[in-house]
């Protein structure tokens, strides 16, 4: 298995499994509904952890949440704990929304502050940081490689936080004094603040993964300052930290990143609801991990016909391929080489073309997607003697789990003859864009058109 390092530009060969590999990515800042943009490293790195353990290897996968932030303070001034709760809770449901699990850990800025401070101390005591009237500031000329992740050179570094209480324009916070209007703080030896953003990284890596883990993940533009300033942190207190820096292509909107602040911005909620998780999933296969992927309506619509395409293969009489295990390797290959997906994909629509049913479906399956396929019958007890015949839930155009589970509901609900509930689902469920259609052993949903 190989992946290409940022700080090298090279590919980097994985031990064989099972080793352990311990990943830690960047998540959102939350203070509202994440973007689709904010789930690109949370389902590449969700796909990449699942491929690894695929190959049988021991996978501890960090993902953060940084919950204390300027950007909080600013949209819920007196209330950023709140919101912060509030924001946390919306990302986890958004992003369940992809079926593809959460990580092993996923642990908040606000529950590793002593974590914190007891890294800053450390780089206070070994010259690297200094306190000047309540903040710390990490001494960026204190580290001879600063500079070399982003490939800038330390002397042209452009200073990041103008404050004439820096002895280098260049030094960035590791503690913030609190300010009037910051409604969260903590104490620490340069008295009440809040840690500054690339500390907290830097203090959950190694608390979950110790001082040096296989992958660093994260958002190409999270390369400068935030994943600098973290190698540099981490580095000057002796961590070896991160072997392999992976750095996601961002998401843009008609040619631009896209972004909260300027306004182009589509949430992973409307994404989920309009086109579904699965058809979202195809369309982030469509661009290898290290390149931008453009959004568009278009897009979403052209992978959710891909999926159908899908569909109607894995419905066809099975084909045996002539050599099974040969066939899967080229998407082993595909995947073990720097976990290239559209490559992925192209085999992946071969085999379905060529009526290799049973790989298309395993091979989906690895990104958690899984076309619909003909109602399974079953049997399940008796009735009056009489065996009782049920069917599996069919989705037809990925629902979201939200309507999966108001189907769920209205059919419990016809079984227990509560009519009234059940014609207060339907209406329910088709004023979210989907169509309920009872069969005798079950029910359809389908996307309205």
């Amino acid at each position: 298995m190989r992946l290409t390092d940022t700080l090298t530009g090279e590919l980097v060969e994985l031990p064989a499994p099972p080793a352990r590999i311990g990943m830690y990515v960047c998540g959102p800042t939350v203070y509202q509904r994440a973007h689709i943009g904010n789930a690109r490293p949370y389902v590449v790195f969700s796909w990449l952890a699942r491929w690894l353990r695929h190959k049988g290897y021991e996978v501890t996968f960090v993902h953060n949440i940084t919950d204390v932030n300027d950007k909080i303070y600013e949209v819920a001034p007196g209330h950023s704990a709140e919101r912060a709760r509030d924001a946390t809770q919306w990302y986890l449901e958004d992003t369940d929304g992809f079926g593809l699990g959460r990580p092993d850990v996923v642990p908040l800025a606000t529950e590793t502050i002593p974590e914190i401070v007891a890294l800053i101390e450390q780089l206070v005591s070994a010259g690297h940081a200094y306190e000047a009237d309540g903040d710390v500031y990490f001494r960026v000329a204190s580290f001879e490689s600063y500079g070399r992740l982003s490939g800038q050179r330390p002397d042209q570094v452009e200073e990041q936080e103008p404050n004439p209480r820096k002895e280098d324009p260049r030094d960035f916070a590791l503690w913030k004094a609190n300010k009037p209007g910051e409604d969260t703080s903590w104490d620490s030896p340069w008295g009440r603040g809040r840690p500054g953003w690339h500390i907290e990284c830097s203090a959950m890596a190694a608390k979950h993964l110790g001082p040096e883990f296989w992958i660093h993940g994260g958002g190409l533009d999270l390369v400068f300052p935030h994943h600098e300033n973290e190698r540099a942190q981490s580095l000057a207190v002796g961590h070896p930290f991160a072997r392999v820096w992976m750095h996601n292509g961002l998401l843009r909107f008609t040619g631009e990143k896209m972004s909260k602040s300027v306004g182009n911005v589509a949430t992973i909620q409307d994404v989920l609801a309009e086109w579904g998780s699965e058809a979202a999933l195809l369309f982030f296969m469509h661009a290898h991990w290290r390149k931008p992927i453009d959004f568009s309506p278009q897009a979403l619509d052209a992978a959710r016909s891909e999926l159908e395409t899908f569909g109607q293969a894995v419905r066809r009489v099975p084909v045996e391929p002539p050599e099974p295990e040969s066939e899967w390797e080229r998407l082993v290959d595909a995947l073990d080489d720097d976990f290239n997906t559209p490559k992925a994909l192209t085999i992946l629509h071969e085999w379905g073309s060529l009526g290799y049913v049973d790989l298309l479906a395993r091979g989906l399956d690895t990104f958690g997607i899984h076309p619909e396929r003909p109602m399974i019958f079953h049997l399940s007890g008796t009735v009056g003697g009489k065996a009782k015949v049920t069917a599996e839930l069919t989705v037809i155009g990925s629902a979201p789990p939200q309507i999966r589970a108001l189907a769920e509901e209205r059919h419990l609900a016809r079984q227990e003859k509560d009519y009234l509930r059940s014609d207060e689902l339907r209406t329910q469920i088709a004023g979210l864009g989907w169509e309920i259609e009872d069969e005798p052993t079950g029910y359809l949903l389908r996307k309205k058109k």
